[in-house]
């Protein structure tokens, strides 16, 4: 069976459905290939022990590390992917992470555009994904003009931290909060199960709600779920690609377009390239540079428990940031990175997360440092390297080879918080690691640049081998610096897009 559209795209997260959503307007056909199912509304959505415990949205698949010994990711196949469940932490990068930025573990690489390039793009993207924030807070903020929408403001005990951080010569700001008409009628309700919890009244800023949805309302988009996308299809000479072979419920589909876009996130973008390859391209599809799979980075992040005798009063935390030691740590020299409060959490989330003895931890144990507990997350810049790579099994399974890089201005910085939390009034300041390979905040495994040889797409993500295919996700990262990732995505895939209106339509 064949089919035909203008345009394939392969994911519907927050690279593919901003791409989708953007060409709606060109009138063009498109195809959108999720390999998952809408995430019902439902009661469970805000339950943690079926979002954590039962991991009821979670995909069963297992890969496996560099040891060839499994793992279960942090991965969700759905409409809107990953962001379903992600905080909505929609930052822009700093204009220094754009260069070439010296850290204690190495270097961390220019990009092929800089921040002003993609500015007018971050501002397009803030208000497609309605992010709250007040602008002249952080120190490290870029140039830019105002948030599309007022701050989400901090709550309870937050706001008495917050307070205590300034008096401490801090520069606490808000957290940029990507939310849907937040204390109005119909709009978010601010709860405490928004981090890491799907929206069951999809007031959050993700990519289901804000773009794909959207998208098929304006143009003509049709939406594929349950379906896989197996392989790509070059012609005789891989300058082009033909077709995608599609696996659905009814059988396979070969879906011929002028035009593909692989948006199917950092891991598996690269591992459907490289179960591509073909006599033009024999090391996987677009892989002439070698660099297809490798330079994966995710962010080092530590969750650092905080604990006050009374009892937590504040239901949406999510709000406070310390960007203070993002450039330079206290000593004026390396970066450290980013410091942010954290959505509630609770005992289903760590006894399912955890490893070793805290898997053994009774649960009202959990329940009583949760009440009482606030929970803030240190998150440090990943360097790049060529070892840490994703490639694939024998039997075609994914191992993702990982080795995290620049963790001594990690645990710097760990160090750093805990005093900080000590000093703002917390009994205790425990760091948290989950002991997994992070998955979360995936990037760079199709790096952009100039230079072919150095690198798999252009600075419009087009492959340079495969003249009518992109990559929108955050494969193309050359660095991953240490804010989180979804709003550049958004951003780039907004840019990609508009090359793509232009030139092809």
């Amino acid at each position: 069976m064949t089919e035909a559209f203008d345009v394939v795209v392969l994911g519907s997260g927050v690279g593919g459905g901003t791409v989708a959503r953007r060409l709606a307007a060109t009138g063009a056909r498109i195809l959108v290939v999720e390999r998952g199912d809408f995430i019902p509304q439902e009661p469970a959505n805000w339950d943690p022990a079926e979002v954590w415990g039962a991991q009821r949205y979670r995909t069963p698949e297992m890969w496996v590390d560099r040891h060839d010994e499994e793992f279960s990711p942090y991965t969700h196949y759905c409409v809107g992917g990953n962001s379903k469940f992600w905080g909505s932490v929609l930052y822009r990068f700093r204009e220094e992470d754009f260069g070439e930025l010296e850290h204690r573990g190495g270097t961390s690489p220019a990009w092929p555009i800089d921040y002003a390039t993609l500015a007018p793009f971050y501002e397009r993207a803030e208000r497609m994904y309605s992010v709250h924030c007040e602008a002249g807070l952080d120190p490290t903020e870029p140039p830019r003009g105002p948030f599309p929408n007022p701050p989400i403001e901090h709550q309870g005990r937050i706001a008495r931290v917050a307070e205590r951080f300034r008096e401490m010569g801090l520069n606490p700001s808000h957290q940029p909060l990507g939310v849907i008409e937040p204390g109005r009628e119909g709009g978010c309700v601010l709860c405490a199960t928004c981090n890491s919890f799907p929206c069951m009244i999809r007031r959050k800023s993700d990519a289901d709600v804000c773009a794909m949805t959207p998208a098929m309302d304006e143009g003509d988009v049709t939406l594929w779920t349950g379906s896989y996308a197996r392989r790509l299809v070059t012609g005789p000479d891989g300058e082009r690609v033909t077709a995608a072979e599609i696996v659905r419920a009814d059988g396979e589909v070969r879906v011929e377009a002028p035009l593909f876009v692989v948006s199917c996130g950092a891991v598996n973008s690269a591992a459907l390239l490289l179960r591509s390859p073909n006599a033009a391209h024999p090391d996987g599809l677009a892989n002439s540079s070698g660099l297809v799979g490798r330079r994966y980075m995710a962010h080092l992040s530590t969750m650092i428990g905080a604990f006050m005798p009374r009892r937590h009063d504040t239901e949406f935390a999510k709000t406070l940031a310390i960007n203070d030691f993002y450039l330079h740590g206290p000593d004026g020299r390396h970066p450290l990175g980013n410091v942010q409060s954290q959505g509630r959490a609770y005992a289903d989330m760590a006894k399912s997360g955890g490893s070793g003895l805290a898997r053994h931890i009774p649960a009202w144990l959990y329940r009583m440092w949760f009440e009482r507990g606030s929970e803030w997350l240190v998150m440090t810049e990943d360097l790049p390297d060529p070892d840490n790579r994703v490639t694939l099994t024998d039997d075609g399974r994914i191992r993702l080879a990982y080795r995290p890089h620049n963790a001594e201005a990690h645990a710097e910085l760990i160090e750093v918080t805990r005093k900080l939390l000590r000093e703002a009034g917390f009994w205790a300041a425990v760091p948290v690691s989950m002991g997994v390979v992070n998955t979360t905040h995936q990037c760079g495994t199709a790096v952009f640049g100039t230079d072919p040889a150095s690198s798999v797409l252009d600075p419009w993500c087009r492959s340079h081998d495969v003249e009518n295919l992109f990559v929108v996700d955050a494969s193309f990262f050359p660095s991953s610096a240490a804010v989180n990732p979804g709003l550049t995505v958004a951003a780039q895939a907004l840019r990609a897009a508009d090359h793509i209106a232009d030139k092809h339509f």
